[in-house]
């Protein structure tokens, strides 16, 4: 805990007088934020400091390699259905942005799930990704197929994003549209998928 007391003194001494007024200004009237982030759970890559955020700007939820799974119809526990429901029927996001990165672990286990042997509850939460994987299986270079996988399971998130009734029915209507993106960790380099040629595109 000493480190988190001391990066909230800090955050208390230097951030929090400049924004004070904006995080007032959320407490009173709650938030509105124009933008649902679906992140990896991977500390190297905070969407909020990517993104330069601004407290309510961003609802963000974030799990192991960033998955949207499809619509499941039983009642079992969803946490990202439910924060994904809540961020487009509740607070009416207006543009979903699906986050990948490189040097995923959950990409890697899903290539190979050895790498996640004796874990509890990672294999049935990575088979999500078993749609993507033939897809690069071609590939014979570790490196590049592993990146490969990564922009294919940003596309997977991208399609099952649309099983969701409540999503599809706003992007036909136009008003919520679908991006995916993937952000380089050792280069700081920012990919987004193109929608018409369906190519990841950095950005300048």
């Amino acid at each position: 805990m000493k480190r988190l007391l001391e990066g909230y003194r800090a955050f208390k001494a230097g951030r929090w007088p400049k924004e004070r007024a904006d995080y007032e200004e959320l407490a009173h009237h709650g938030q509105h934020p124009e933008y649902l982030v679906i992140a990896c759970s991977d500390s190297r890559a905070d969407p909020a400091t990517i993104f330069s955020a601004a407290p309510g700007e961003l609802f963000v939820i974030r799990n192991v390699a960033g998955i949207v799974p499809p619509l499941e119809a039983d009642s079992g526990h969803r946490g990202t259905s439910a924060a994904l429901a809540f961020a487009v029927v509740q607070l009416k996001v207006r543009e979903i942005l699906v986050l990948g990165h490189a040097q995923c672990g959950g990409i890697a286990a899903a290539i190979d799930g050895r790498l996640v042997a004796g874990v509890p509850f990672i294999d049935s939460w990575i088979d999500l990704l078993t749609p993507a994987l033939g897809l690069s299986a071609h590939i014979r270079d570790e490196s590049q197929r592993h990146t490969a996988m990564e922009r294919d399971c940003i596309r997977l998130s991208l399609e099952n994003l649309l099983t969701f009734p409540f999503v599809s029915e706003r992007v036909k209507a136009g008003t919520l549209r679908l991006h995916g993106a993937r952000f380089g960790i050792a280069d700081g380099k920012l990919e987004i998928l193109d929608e018409k040629s369906g190519v990841f595109r950095l950005v300048e």
